[in-house]
């Protein structure tokens, strides 16, 4: 039933995806995995107090490197409740926008797959984390968030399973998702 929804929607733009493309990308990915190989690439400068500055300038995927039309810059700070300036969202937040993009563009790319046109998507998320940790008071509280919910409401004209398919897709698919909820290894070393 998939594949019959894929090829049904050749030739279309779903959901501001071209349909065509993604199903190109899928057939060269399927003749050749390397191309599916991402690295992503960011750069991060400190500022003054809890404010830092990311640049994101290009990554490397599909067998070459690709540069940002624009070079991005991200300020994180802490509120003045953290001892900040509020120059920016702080790291965590962060965190959860990465977490809600990433659900997002693989929900609605998904349905577009499906040809399952999709009117509005919004989310809300929160994250519990308590300080005591990071402040180094207590080692049976967890240096990070404790938990994080995300709740979905999907404007399209399909059934509630249907919406809840794609929110499990979402799920299944989101690499943000896939890198918080499984461990994933990170290493952290001084430069040499």
């Amino acid at each position: 039933m998939q594949q019959q929804a894929l090829q049904e929607s050749e030739g279309k733009t779903v959901n501001g995806v071209d349909v065509t493309r993604l199903l190109g990308t899928i057939d060269a990915v399927r003749g050749n995995p390397d191309i599916a190989k991402f690295r992503f690439r960011a750069t991060n400068q400190w500022v003054k107090g809890g404010h830092n500055r990311t640049t994101i300038r290009d990554f490397h995927g599909a067998l070459e490197t690709h540069a940002h039309e624009r070079p991005f810059q991200l300020d994180a700070d802490e509120p003045p409740v953290l001892l900040g300036e509020d120059g920016g969202p702080n790291p965590v937040e962060y965190l959860l926008t990465g977490l809600a993009g990433c659900l997002t563009s693989s929900l609605v790319y998904h349905a577009a797959a499906k040809g399952i046109e999709i009117r509005k998507v919004e989310s809300r998320l929160e994250g519990d984390l308590d300080l005591r940790g990071f402040l180094g008071l207590s080692p049976d509280v967890k240096v990070g968030y404790e938990s994080i919910r995300v709740y979905f409401t999907i404007d399209a004209d399909i059934s509630r399973e249907d919406k809840e398919e794609l929110v499990r897709m979402a799920k299944k698919y989101s690499p943000v998702f896939n890198t918080v909820f499984h461990a994933t290894p990170v290493s952290v070393d001084l430069e040499k």
